[in-house]
């Protein structure tokens, strides 16, 4: 498989929808298939609260040098704070995606699960349908934060 989508580490989903920017830091992502992704998002997030099915959303696998943009998608929820104001991002359709990132993915959302054992979070089931990689960077990992 040459695809590599994720380190643990800093991922961002990001996305438009009615009007409003939403997106946050997500470490908990997993490849399912070859072209399918897991990502589990907290219960209080506002992200989570807006993603449904068939929404077309960005995840960006965050590289080395893109520390400072982990911390702010993972300041404040979306409704409170403006992560988008340094316009380093691009935009496919309602797709939000991170400039320079290590991976970035175009992908649609297949199936969004409450999981009762994990106080209500959001376990979003999505279908990459484009993606990029930039070879010579390298992933951010959690302990570099």
């Amino acid at each position: 498989m040459s695809f590599h989508a994720f380190n643990m580490g800093c991922n961002i989903i990001a996305f438009a929808k009615d009007n409003t920017k939403y997106g946050m830091c997500v470490s908990w992502a997993q490849m399912l298939d070859y072209d399918v992704i897991s990502l589990l998002i907290g219960e209080s997030s506002v992200t989570g609260k807006n993603i449904q099915i068939g929404d077309i959303v960005g995840v960006s696998a965050l590289s080395k040098p893109q520390r400072d943009i982990a911390l702010r998608f993972g300041e404040h929820h979306s409704d409170t704070f403006d992560k988008f104001d340094q316009n380093d991002f691009f935009v496919e359709n309602t797709a939000i995606l991170i400039k320079d990132a290590k991976v970035t993915m175009k992908c649609k959302v297949i199936d969004v699960k409450h999981l009762d054992f994990s106080y209500q979070d959001y376990f979003v089931i999505l279908r990459v349908l484009s993606s990029s990689t930039i070879p010579r960077e390298e992933f951010l990992s959690l302990e570099e934060l």
